[in-house]
């Protein structure tokens, strides 16, 4: 199955794979992972998943660099961001030494599916726990599964890579409550923005820009991925507490100073779109995406934009974001030095 695939054209898709890798918490302790072909999960359909919506994930890439190493980007990261996010959910949380081995188990499980170096393709890593206790009564679940698995994939967009997007913004809608769930990566956050996401893909945008959710005046994050801009020699980002840490948007920040850039993050009212010379979606699934323009609307369903910014950029990404983009894309093929260590390397 790997041999036949395209890795020129993957786009970010579910395709078989070998193995999964999966452990069992019960009475407070997770059980020796295990790996096995079978994909299917046999739940009891009183589980507390499928009721009260205990599940939270992450995502992270493994990379095969120019020399032949395979590289994990910053797992530790993504492990305590999973913990935080159990324990917001009252479920069992992943030690960070078993989600790393487990991530790693399951790249050399699937090892022909890592796509060669030189395609701008990666192995996507998906651990996700759910909540698997039978039950009726609104509670945490007790018992859970932890999942690790990958699948080989390209560009998120299915679009060349840097390929800039429009966006419009979803002022009647939000992704997150003002006190809720926006800052940690649980299913239910991605639920509520399915409806207003679908409504932006239909109306032929490739972003939706949602706003803070108490005031609906502050950039918080796109529907996929975190939000930031360049403004001369800064590079800017929102400061929320509505909005997903991203460990891509951190990283992306460490460089831009390791590049002597100055970086802000701070509330960023939407009306400064007009000031900022780049503007990108950022995530581990997309590293950067261009935008190259944002309609803001009163109503996502009304058909004209009260609004239109477009952004210096045009059809090409930001020299600057290009430049911070190329350091860390560099870092994962293994051409630029790893100075922060952020890489886990496969044996």
């Amino acid at each position: 199955m790997a041999a036949e695939l395209d890795w020129s054209s993957l786009g970010f898709h579910f395709r078989p794979t070998n193995k999964i890798v999966v452990s069992y918490y019960k009475e407070g302790q997770w059980s020796a992972p295990v790996t096995t072909s079978d994909f299917t999960v046999a739940l009891n359909c009183f589980a507390n998943v499928f009721h009260y919506g205990s599940a939270c994930f992450e995502g992270l890439k493994a990379f095969r660099g120019k020399d032949g190493k395979v590289r994990l980007f910053r797992p530790d990261e993504n492990a305590k961001r999973l913990k935080s996010s159990a324990e917001r959910l009252g479920i069992g949380a992943v030690p960070e030494q078993m989600f790393t081995q487990m991530c790693l188990t399951a790249v050399k499980e699937n090892i022909d599916f890592l796509p060669p170096y030189g395609y701008n393709a990666s192995m996507y890593i998906r651990p996700v726990i759910i909540g698997t206790t039978p039950g009726i009564g609104v509670s945490s679940s007790a018992e859970a599964m932890f999942i690790v698995m990958v699948a080989p994939v390209g560009t998120y967009s299915g679009k060349k890579s840097l390929t800039p997007l429009t966006a419009t913004v979803a002022r009647n809608y939000d992704r997150a409550a003002p006190n809720g769930t926006g800052r940690f990566k649980v299913a239910a956050n991605y639920a509520i923005s399915l409806f207003p996401y679908n409504m932006a893909h239909s109306q032929g945008y490739g972003e939706l820009l949602f706003l803070d959710p108490a005031t609906h005046t502050y950039i918080d994050e796109f529907g996929s991925s975190n939000f930031l801009a360049i403004q001369g020699n800064k590079y800017v980002t929102p400061l929320s507490d509505s909005i997903l840490p991203s460990i891509t948007n951190k990283s992306l920040q460490q460089v831009a100073l390791d590049l002597g850039l100055t970086v802000e993050k701070r509330k960023i009212a939407l009306e400064e779109v007009a000031d900022f010379d780049e503007i990108n979606a950022c995530g581990t699934a997309v590293v950067i995406t261009p935008i190259k323009s944002i309609d803001d609307k009163a109503r996502l369903e009304d058909a004209a934009p009260v609004k239109t910014y477009n952004m210096p950029s045009g059809e090409e990404v930001g020299k600057t974001s290009k430049k911070i983009y190329d350091r860390i894309r560099g870092i994962q093929d293994g051409i630029e030095e790893d100075i922060h260590n952020w890489c886990v390397f496969l044996d």
